[in-house]
């Protein structure tokens, strides 16, 4: 079963789509999520989120201020600031 996820910023949705396995840097450090994770709430740090989809295909963002949530497979990810990297 694939996670749900979310990843938008102040001005607007960044990414949305399935996902197997979503890594983030947090204030206590980098955390990965996959299917059946529990329940997490998480004040992000400056970083990337690393977003690996179930055909291996990467997505990358820098986020900066803000937060995660993961709860039923659903990771929402709301940042002050993130951006795609190419």
């Amino acid at each position: 079963m694939p996670l749900h996820v979310s990843l938008v910023s102040a001005e607007e949705e960044i990414w949305s789509g399935e996902a197997s396995l979503v890594v983030a840097k947090t204030l206590i450090g980098e955390i990965g999520f996959m299917a059946g994770h529990s329940p997490v709430l998480a004040m992000l740090a400056e970083g990337q989120v690393r977003i690996t989809q179930a055909d291996d295909t990467r997505i990358v963002a820098e986020a900066k201020d803000g937060f995660l949530s993961v709860e039923n497979d659903v990771v929402t990810i709301v940042a002050g600031r993130a951006a795609l990297v190419s």
